[in-house]
Order: structure tokens, then C-alpha cells, then sequence
């Protein structure tokens, strides 16, 4: 069976989890002046939905949220670009939200690769930046260069090494996933908050709970294979990280960075692996500057 026909796990605990779940999304979004629902792409690896605002001149950016998050909750922190460029959000198959409820078989990381080559041309019809923010960094490095993508930004970047666990992260998730409550999902979100962004109640906690309720969640990926990662070598590709993120921190990161992408670390001070909810200014910066600095060109054959 070939790896990226979708009958790899269910997501949803249930048919009405996964109502509820859509649901949620669906209002949410619905919330949001000025973003259009674009039409469902059947893809390989399941149905995928995105969203679109329309903005400035500048080159499109494509978001491709984290493990657990989807354009419900980026679509807010995303619109701060729409003065300079068009955003387009894509919900991650596999992952909740409004896309496929069915996770990749086989090799993920190479069928989430295809699946953004796949998708790419039918979201953007000029070269474009891709933003892409823990799980979806991975997926972004997964695709394959081509005169599509413009640069790539990637915060907390999953796929170029493991992510880092603690007893502490252990002592925030197993009560998260064994009985997911509000206070829980706090504990949780807070552990991957920068220091002044935690709260007596996050403000993800009751959309983290719900995840626990209703969803089966997936870890984050390994690193992707080296030739996956040295494509991008020297491509305009900007890695950045909170200066306080639990799992990809600066110094975690800045080793494969060099070595894979010929890439330096933007260290955002007071970021937390959350940077993109807690710092949407300067994630605009980065995508500003990829937009401004392209590198050697892609291949276009």
C-alpha cells in the first residue's frame, strides 16, 4: 500500500469528538473579518482545508501550524501580515482541525513532503514564503525545493533534531493526558510559555483540553533524513527559536542549523516554544526579511 494513502491512525476518539472539534474550529474562524475559506483540496493523504487573507503586495506566506495547533488559533497572530502580503493557512492533515482526521501511514515526514508539494501550487500562483512553526517547520523541510517557495522561516523548528524531554514535561502531560482539565491544560501550556506569557488560565487551555478530550496526540517528529535537510543548504531559509523553548532551544538548535541549512539561529528573547502566539511582530520581521533576502535560486526544471 503506497505511504501516502490515508489509513494510518484515527485522530478523533469518536464520531462526535470530532464534531465537536470541527466545530469549534468552524466558529472560531468564522470570527475573523476578512478571512476567506478556500475550496477543500483532495489530497493523498486526505482531505485538507485552508484559509486565506488578502494583504499587500509582498510575497504570499503559507502557515503551517504545530502539533495540536491548526488555523483556528494561528489565523489571529498570522493576520498582523496582511499589511504587506497575502496569508494563507493550511490545517495539517492528521492533526485536529478541519483537515483529514486521519494521520499519514508509513514514512510521515516523506508523506507530509509530498502532500506540500502537492498542495503548494493549488494555494499559490507566485513564488511564496513558508512559515512553518514546530510540526510544521518539519513539514515544510520535508517538501522539496522549487521556484514556489520563495524562503522559508522556521520557529521551533521540529525535523532537524529531537526534541528535547524532561521530568518536568513528563509531570506537566501524563495528568494533561490522563484527565485533561482546564488547570491541567494551563500546567501544560504554560511549560512551553516564555516567562511573561503564563497565566493563572492560558488562554489556549480550554482548546488544549478539548485535545486531550477528544484526540489520540502525536509526538513531535525525529530528525528528517539528511538528504531531506541538505536540499536546503544555502536556500533562503531563516531558522529562529524562543530564547526560552523547552524542547528546541538556541543551543539544541544551532548545531544541525549549521551544519544542515548553512543557517544561523534568530534568538527571540523571551519567547517560548509559543513564540509565534507570543510574538506575532516579530515573526512578521522574519517573513518580512525572507521576503527581502532570497538566496541562491531554486531549481526550475
Amino acid at each position: 500500500m503506497p505511504e501516502t494513502i490515508p489509513h494510518g491512525a484515527r485522530i478523533y476518539r469518536s464520531d462526535l469528538a470530532e464534531r465537536t472539534v470541527r466545530g469549534w474550529c468552524e466558529e472560531r474562524l468564522a470570527e475573523l473579518p476578512g478571512l476567506r475559506s478556500l475550496p477543500e483540496l483532495p489530497t493523498s493523504i486526505g482531505p485538507t482545508r485552508a484559509f486565506r487573507f488578502e494583504g499587500g503586495p509582498g510575497a504570499p506566506v503559507v502557515v503551517l501550524s504545530g502539533t495540536n495547533f491548526n488555523s483556528a488559533l494561528s489565523a489571529s497572530p498570522a493576520s498582523d501580515m496582511t499589511a504587506e502580503r497575502d496569508v494563507i493557512l493550511v490545517d495539517l492533515p492528521g492533526q485536529p482541525g478541519l483537515s483529514s482526521g486521519e494521520r499519514p501511514r508509513g514514512h510521515r515526514s516523506r508523506a507530509y513532503g509530498a502532500w506540500l508539494d502537492e498542495v503548494l501550487p493549488r494555494l499559490v500562483d507566485r513564488p511564496a514564503i513558508i512559515l512553518g512553526h514546530s510540526l510544521g517547520a518539519a513539514v515544510a523541510l520535508a517538501g522539496t525545493p522549487n521556484p514556489l517557495v520563495k524562503g522559508m522561516v522556521l520557529v521551533a523548528a521540529a525535523g532537524l533534531t529531537p526534541p528535547a524531554t524532561s521530568p518536568e514535561l513528563m509531570r506537566v502531560t501524563l495528568p494533561w493526558m490522563i484527565g485533561p482539565r482546564e488547570d491541567k491544560s494551563t500546567r501544560l501550556l504554560n511549560f512551553m510559555s516564555g516567562p511573561d506569557f503564563r497565566y493563572p488560565v492560558h488562554p489556549f487551555a480550554s482548546w488544549m483540553t478539548m485535545v486531550g478530550k477528544y484526540c489520540k496526540t502525536s509526538l513531535a517528529p525525529g530528525p528528517l533524513p539528511t538528504e531531506s535537510l541538505l536540499a536546503w543548504r544555502k536556500k533562503n531559509v531563516i531558522v529562529a527559536t524562543g530564547s526560552d523553548d523547552v524542547f528546541f532551544s538556541p543551543a539544541r538548535l544551532h548545531g544541525p542549523a549549521r551544519r544542515f541549512l548553512d543557517a544561523d539561529v534568530d534568538v527571540l528573547e523571551g519567547g517560548g516554544h509559543l513564540v509565534p502566539y507570543e510574538f506575532s511582530e516579530r515573526i512578521r520581521d522574519l517573513v518580512t526579511r525572507a521576503d527581502d533576502e532570497p538566496k541562491e535560486p531554486y531549481p526550475t526544471d
